[in-house]
């Protein structure tokens, strides 16, 4: 009898390597490793993977490179929408996972796996993005979850691949780190004391400049064009490069405190220079080229498009009404943003727009009125208090304790 096919989602690290090795060794399966890169791992790494796949004993190992589908499909309605978790968290890793659970079932449906698994834990927010995007691409698939269903402790697995021949390091470090496009999370040490912060030594980019430096961020209908000056049509690139320039000042660092899926609360730091850069500059161009009600209604949609995605929704049809809207939103946010940087910090300095919406020939917002007299503005203001005068004619007792201080 042929083989069971199991496609294993494969990150390098102890877990997904256990799962490897064990489906192969005691469950007899035929095992293909595919690591879903959304812009976390580099040449050296996707390179490491592949050799320590084929050590583990996989069949095969691939890299399913997603990182412009994460950013077409997903990063760019962040931007659109100034997504910000908790008006904190930039929902970095966190919306990877979605992008790197449908590459995988994709992958796993075109070799005609029996099964899909995945090497998270029960105790965390992964193994619902994993399982709920499984079972909704691949629904005919086995879900095998090692970690998780046999409650596996990091000894065990380490002592189980030394004991078969695998002697990679899989030291416990202090912190554990998830890399990717849209930020780095950083878990463990200090964070799991609610008193403590987290030390300079705990972020992977250290701070190596120092004075200030202005940047520059051109956007065309809402997405990156430019940055310096310099024309970008790969959008992954532009938020590379914008990391590259402001990762160096510690940019972007913050903790982050908020509820997950399953219901406990967690915390996680994270360093994200050029996500926050880029929600900053976008929004401030947004004050500047929408009306009030866009700007309103947007954040409105924007709060539930950036939880959704961390509570592992993507796929819900509502997603991409949000989407569609967003991306009307953006029809005239063009223009170039400029920023300073210093070490830890950064402020917004002026936007050059043609559709600016400050200037206009109606007025200077504290100077001079053009397009309305004097008269005309007390008779506005005058209509404007008519529903205040309506009430408190009918509430005197109300108006009586204001003006008594009650």
């Amino acid at each position: 009898m042929a083989k069971k096919k199991v496609v294993v989602a494969y990150s390098g690290g102890l877990d997904t390597s256990f799962t490897v090795m064990y489906l192969m060794k005691e469950k007899g399966y035929e095992v293909y490793a595919a690591c879903a890169n959304t812009g976390g791992f580099s040449a050296e790494q996707l390179k490491a993977n592949k050799e320590r796949a084929y050590q583990l004993g996989a069949r095969e190992y691939v890299t399913l490179d997603v990182t412009k589908e994460y950013y077409s499909k997903s990063l760019k309605y962040m931007i659109f929408g100034n997504v910000l978790r908790n008006g904190t968290y930039p929902v970095s890793v966190s919306s990877e996972r979605i992008f790197q659970a449908i590459a995988v079932a994709r992958y796993a449906k075109q070799i005609g796996a029996d099964a899909i698994a995945h090497g998270s834990t029960g105790a965390g927010n992964d193994q619902v993005r994993f399982d709920m995007t499984f079972q909704v691409m691949a629904p005919d698939m086995e879900i095998i979850t090692l970690t998780r269903d046999m409650g596996l402790t990091r000894k065990f697995e380490v002592d189980y691949l030394n004991e078969h021949g695998f002697k990679a390091d899989f030291a416990k470090l202090k912190y554990s780190y998830n890399v990717g496009l849209w930020g780095t999370s950083i878990c463990g040490g200090e964070i799991l004391d609610s008193k403590q912060g987290l030390p300079e030594n705990a972020y992977l980019k250290q701070v190596t400049k120092t004075g200030s430096e202005i940047i520059e961020v051109g956007f065309e209908k809402g997405e990156i064009s430019s940055v310096n000056g310099k024309a970008f049509t790969d959008k992954v690139r532009a938020i590379q490069e914008i990391e590259f320039i402001a990762a160096p000042y510690g940019i972007g660092r913050d903790m982050h405190v908020g509820d997950t899926i399953i219901g406990i609360k967690g915390r996680v730091g994270f360093e994200a220079a050029a996500p926050m850069l880029i929600i900053a500059a976008h929004k401030f161009l947004e004050k500047f080229t929408l009306s009030k009600w866009q700007q309103y209604w947007k954040d409105q949609v924007s709060n539930w498009y950036g939880m959704f995605l961390h509570e592992s929704q993507y796929l819900e049809p509502v997603m991409r009404d949000i989407e569609a809207m967003l991306t009307s939103s953006q029809r005239n946010v063009t223009g170039k943003v400029t920023m300073e940087l210093r070490p830890y910090c950064f402020q917004t300095v002026g936007v050059d727009s043609p559709n600016d919406l400050v200037s206009t020939k109606l007025g200077e917002y504290g100077e001079t009125q053009k397009g309305w007299t004097g008269e005309d503005a007390k008779g506005f203001i005058k209509i404007m208090s008519t529903p205040l005068k309506v009430y408190y004619m009918a509430h005197e007792d109300e108006a009586e304790n204001i003006e008594k201080g009650l």
